[in-house]
Formats: structure tokens, C-alpha cells, sequence
């Protein structure tokens, strides 16, 4: 007797497994800044076919469905879900939330340019605008020593009234880079995304311009992670996971009961 039904199993455990490690990476980022959910994609394994549809059953006749035995399932990757998050107000010049697509550039260490959505600035000794994690935000903006009164538009004018003087002096602009397909950015470590073939490349340009988002200061986005959405989605995660099992423990009594009586 074959063990294919064992195998089919076998693929559905690991499938929902790894599904039940997206949802856990889920609710763990539900309070992570700028989060974007991920939903595991399945996809069919190879079909073995044993008689094809139109075949002939006989000189006259034709089979009408034919006869395909499944090999399980797989996933087929992760999609990113950029439905907007909840802005919240902090009532700090220096958050910033986007309303609408785009993406914040930000400096890696070793050159390279970052995208994320977590809009938690400060400023450092020197007066850079930089993340939490001191990485500084292109293009860059340096607020001068005493310094007051800073305000970003929502175009990204980043301005501030200065030592001596009563007007506002412009700083810089901050720059908003959108992407063709923004599910095709390649997450990393630190809220941080950087760009793939999948993606595309970043059209960089002015907030509330050609489609980007505009800028809200004194706000951050929160997760888009719905908790209800989530735990439904365990449930039924878990739920499949145990009929799998089932279907391993049945097949193998079968396996069992061929093996001692016939």
C-alpha cells in the first residue's frame, strides 16, 4: 500500500506550520511602529496524472474529468499587507507619520539606502535627524544648536526659528520614495525594508506629489495588525493542523492493518 497519503500530510503539517510562524510574527509587531502585516500564500504541489481528461476510454468513448492525485501543498511566500495603520498623535514635531503610500530613506552604515514607515525621529548632539537607531534620514536634516520651534509641513518642509531671529528658516525638505510594487521590498531587521528586483526602483520625489502620501507631524502610524483578525486565523491554522495530523495517524492504521492481515 503507498505511503503517498502520508506524504500529502506531511507537506499540509508543514505548510500550516509555517503559516502559524507568520501569524505569530504578526501579533508579536502588533504594537511595532510602522508595521505591516504578512499573510503566508499556499500554492498546489505537482499533480501526478493518471488518466487525462479526453483520454480515450474505449474506440467511442471519452473519460470526461480524468483521474489527477495531488502531492500536498506548499507556501508560495509571504505578502506584505500595506493597508494603512492608525496615525497617532504624540504631540512631538520630530514623529512623523505618512498618510498615504511612500516610504522614509533612510542611511545604513555601510552606504546604502533603507526604506521604512516608522516615522520615530530624533534629533542627536550634533542636531541630526537620525532613527532610534541613529541611522539618519536622506535627505539629511541637521537642526542648528538652540534651534526652536521646529516644524515639518505636510510636503516635508522641515523648518525652525533660530538664535536671534523671529522668522522661521527653512532646514531641508524631507523626500518620500514610493515603489511600483511595494509587497516586493525585501524586510529586514529594525523596521527597516530595502529594495529587490521585485520591487522595482524607488521613485523619489516630493510628499503629496505623483501618488506619495503626505507627511503628518507629531503623529506615528501604528501596526496594521488586526488582533481579532489574527487569533481567527490561528484558530484555523490550528484547526488544520490537527485534521493533518489526523490524516497521519489514519493513514497509518490503514498502513497498519494491511501490513497484519493481508
Amino acid at each position: 500500500m503507498s505511503n503517498a497519503a502520508l506524504h500529502v500530510a506531511r507537506t499540509g503539517l508543514d505548510a500550516q506550520n509555517t503559516k502559524m510562524r507568520v501569524i505569530a510574527n504578526n501579533l508579536a509587531n502588533v504594537n511595532t511602529t510602522g508595521f505591516k502585516r504578512d499573510r503566508a500564500d499556499f500554492e498546489t504541489l505537482a499533480y501526478q496524472q493518471m488518466v487525462a481528461a479526453g483520454a480515450n476510454s474505449d474506440t467511442e468513448n471519452r473519460f470526461a474529468t480524468g483521474l489527477n492525485l495531488g502531492s500536498g501543498v506548499s507556501v508560495q511566500g509571504t505578502s506584505k499587507i500595506n493597508t494603512q495603520g492608525t496615525l497617532q498623535e504624540t504631540g512631538n514635531a520630530l514623529d512623523m507619520a505618512i498618510e498615504g503610500s511612500g516610504y522614509f530613506q533612510i542611511q545604513r552604515p555601510d552606504g546604502s539606502i533603507a526604506y521604512t514607515r516608522a516615522g520615530n525621529f530624533s534629533v542627536t548632539a550634533e542636531g541630526n535627524v537620525v532613527t532610534s537607531d541613529g541611522l539618519p534620514i536622506i535627505p539629511q536634516i541637521t537642526v542648528p544648536q538652540g534651534a526652536t520651534s521646529v516644524t515639518i509641513g505636510n510636503d516635508g518642509t522641515v523648518s525652525a526659528t533660530l538664535q536671534g531671529e523671529t522668522e522661521a528658516t527653512q532646514l531641508g525638505q524631507i523626500e518620500i520614495a514610493s515603489f511600483m510594487n511595494p509587497s516586493g521590498l525585501q524586510q529586514i531587521s529594525n523596521n527597516l525594508l530595502v529594495e529587490t528586483a521585485a520591487s522595482g526602483v524607488p521613485q523619489v520625489g516630493i510628499a503629496g506629489l505623483e501618488g506619495r502620501g503626505t507627511i503628518r507631524s507629531g503623529s506615528l502610524e501604528t501596526s496594521n495588525v488586526n488582533i481579532v483578525e489574527e487569533l481567527v486565523d490561528m484558530i484555523e491554522t490550528q484547526r488544520a493542523y490537527e485534521v493533518n495530523s489526523k490524516m497521519i495517524k489514519a493513514t497509518d492504521e490503514m498502513l497498519q492493518y494491511v501490513n497484519q492481515n493481508i
